[in-house]
This record gives structure tokens, sequence and C-alpha cells, in this order.
């Protein structure tokens, strides 16, 4: 990438050989396979030098913040400027992907098996990246080798790197191939049970060969997996204020909540919730941390009501669901979230005791963030679909 850079500014492979420090026939090696990578041409080879191509032209920004994350990740692991600028020009991309796999895995044994190489050559390619930043970046434990914190934020930039250089190969491919290209969403319970699933396949009407992928699991999780850029943006539940400054927080809509009982409960007619009645049952509480958590001890905060003992946390809907339906418990939680049940008569929605309580529904994106243009469409889908649903609201 320090080539393409160099022959981008400079217009010639000798030039920017000599600005590299590389031989020009490594130049020469280096730019051929990012053209490789990128199936097409990033330069017009013309009697004037080396001018980049569309595709070329395209790339070079997402090149750009790339090794400016690369730069910043070497910058805080190795000492010095001289290492730091050295490290720039020795260190190899699979020396970069066995940094990150092993702080994946924790486990050098784990990220060969993952990487499917041999243990030797992960060890190898590691310590070769350890001796080039002049920084230590795995430590001896009672658990075998681990990263340093040193290792753990040189691995974050290094995957949002190449996260940018996914963006830019997407780009050039869509030049050939309107539409093509990936795009990862993290989607929190309400979100993937009905607004992404009806924004994305709003937008597949449009952009049938791109493709995307929904990833749940807990809040932190998928936070994290958008922090080092595996995924492109979440959809759910605001923490207000963001968790990061490297990421912002966008408001689509209010999510009302109600209190949610399976049809048949003895409470299930009532209008209102009288203030005892919310001792007078078992419950089902969101799961710790979460927004809908203060909600759920807001309640009984105001209510001047001791919390429930022992109520059973979940954060499935799908175990909800058989949780509510089988018992008499009683659950927190969002209309929209539980709408076909609502719809079918499995389940009833008691309004709040308390009048119209929300939590605020939106999107989680990395600030440094550019999206394609066919991501930007797929954002106003979930932007459009969101409208609708605050409407409902």
């Amino acid at each position: 990438m320090l080539v393409l850079r160099e022959v981008l500014r400079r217009g010639s492979v000798s030039a920017a050989a000599r600005a590299a420090f590389v031989s020009q026939p490594a130049a020469t090696q280096a730019v051929a396979a990012l053209e490789r990578y990128f199936g097409t041409a990033l330069f017009a080879r013309t009697s004037a030098g080396m001018v980049p191509t569309e595709a070329g032209s395209l790339a070079a920004p997402r090149i750009e913040r790339a090794l400016e994350l690369l730069r910043e990740g070497v910058a805080e692991a190795a000492r010095g400027t001289a290492a730091r600028d050295a490290a720039l020009r020795s260190v190899s991309v699979a020396q970069l992907e066995t940094l990150v796999s092993v702080v994946e895995h924790t486990r050098f044994a784990a990220a060969a098996r993952a990487a499917h190489r041999s243990r030797p050559t992960v060890h190898r390619a590691a310590r070769t990246l350890e001796q080039r930043l002049g920084v230590v970046l795995f430590e001896a434990t009672s658990h075998g080798l681990q990263p340093t914190r040193e290792a753990v934020r040189l691995a974050h930039r290094t995957q949002r790197a190449f996260a940018e250089i996914d963006q830019a190969r997407a780009e050039v491919l869509a030049l050939r191939c309107a539409g093509t290209g990936g795009t990862v969403i993290g989607a929190m319970p309400l979100a993937r049970s009905i607004l992404v699933p009806s924004a994305v396949l709003e937008f597949a009407e449009h952009y049938p060969a791109h493709q995307v992928s929904i990833l749940d699991g807990p809040y932190e999780s998928l936070l994290h997996e958008l922090r080092v850029g595996r995924t492109a943006f979440l959809v759910g539940a605001l923490r207000e204020p963001a968790p990061f400054p490297d990421v912002v927080e966008e408001r689509l809509f209010d999510d009302p909540l109600a209190l949610i009982v399976r049809a048949g409960h003895p409470l299930a007619s009532q209008r209102t919730m009288a203030r005892d009645a919310l001792l007078q049952y078992s419950w089902i509480a969101p799961r710790a941390g979460s927004p809908l958590r203060r909600r759920f001890n807001e309640m009984f905060e105001k209510a001047n009501l001791p919390l429930p003992t022992s109520p059973i946390e979940c954060n499935s809907q799908v175990a909800s669901r058989a949780l509510l339906t089988n018992s008499d418990r009683i659950m927190l939680l969002s209309a929209l979230q539980v709408h076909q049940e609502l719809q079918s008569g499995q389940l009833v929605a008691i309004p709040h005791p308390h009048g119209r309580v929300v939590r605020t529904i939106g999107l989680t994106i990395r600030r440094d963030w550019r999206p394609t243009a066919v991501q930007h469409d797929l954002l106003e889908a979930i932007r459009r679909t969101a409208a609708r649903y605050a409407l409902e609201a």
C-alpha cells in the first residue's frame, strides 16, 4: 500500500520505489499484486508516467485512510519515530494478519488452526513483527503467551485498515457491476425482529447483488465488532451518550414500552396496571446494563416499590415468548418487538403504569466510517423504514 500511495503521488514506479525504500522490481510487483486484488488496472501506463485510472482514483482515498490507521497503530506501539518509520516500511500484511488472528483467538495454537498454518509459522511471524516494532506484543502468563495491550490496540487499528481496503475493493468492483459488495449489520433485538428485515427486503429489490449479513449478539459484542470494522453499523436501542468517542449515535425513533403478558393472564383484561400488581406476579427482566433494564428499574423506583426478587433475565425473543406464553410472568418490552404475537393473540400488551415511556432506537456508527454509495442507500432504507414505525408508535 505504501508503494501504491507513492505511485499515486509521484506518477512513477521508480520514484515510488525510492520513496518507499524498496527496489523497482519489488515496487512493480507490489502494484501488480494490488491490481490483482482489485481485479482491474489502477494505473494507465503512459509516456508521461503512471496515471491513475477511474478505479485507482476511487480507491486512493481509502488506501490513504488505511495507511493512516496503520501509521497511528504503529506509532502507538513502536518506540520512537525511527522505529515507527522503519516499521511502516518493513512490516508485512502477513505479519499484521497474524497479529489480528492471535489477538482474536488469544492463543497461538488457535490462531494457527484458524489460519490453516503451522504454529511455528504463526509464532515466527508474530515475533518478527515484535522485533521490527521494538516493543513487547506477547507476554508469558500462566495461560501461555498472551497479547499485550499494545498488541490489542495495534490489532484493532489493523482490522479497521483492512476494512477500508475491503470498502475500496467493493467500490472498484461496483464500477463493473453496480450494487455488488457486502455489508454486515449488527442488529439488536427490536432491530433484528422487525426494523432491519423490513429495510433489507426493500433494499434488496434495488440491489440484489449486494450481500447483506445480519449479525446478532449481546450489545458489547456487537459494539466490539463495529469498532474493529467487522460490521458497518449497529441498529437498536441507543446508549445515550455513545459509550466511546470513536462511535456516534443517530436517533431513528422513540419506541414505546408496555407490560407484556400471555393471552388469558389474570391481568390481560386490565387497561392499566395497579401499583400493587407490579409485585403480585413474577417477572422476566431485561439483561443487566441494557437501556431496557434501566427503564425496568425506573418503573419500580417511581412507584416506590422494591425491585422484584430473582426475576428471570432474558435477552432472547424466542426464549421470552416461551417464558411468557407458559407462565403468568410479566415482561417490560417494546410492543413493536412482539408485534406478530400481539396480532395473533398469543400475547397481550398492558399500557405502562407511568404513561408513555420510551427507549430510543437508532444507528451506531464509527465516527470515521465512510459508507460506499450502495451502503448509503442501505442506510437510507433503514431510515425510511424507521420513519414508518415512528408514525405507528
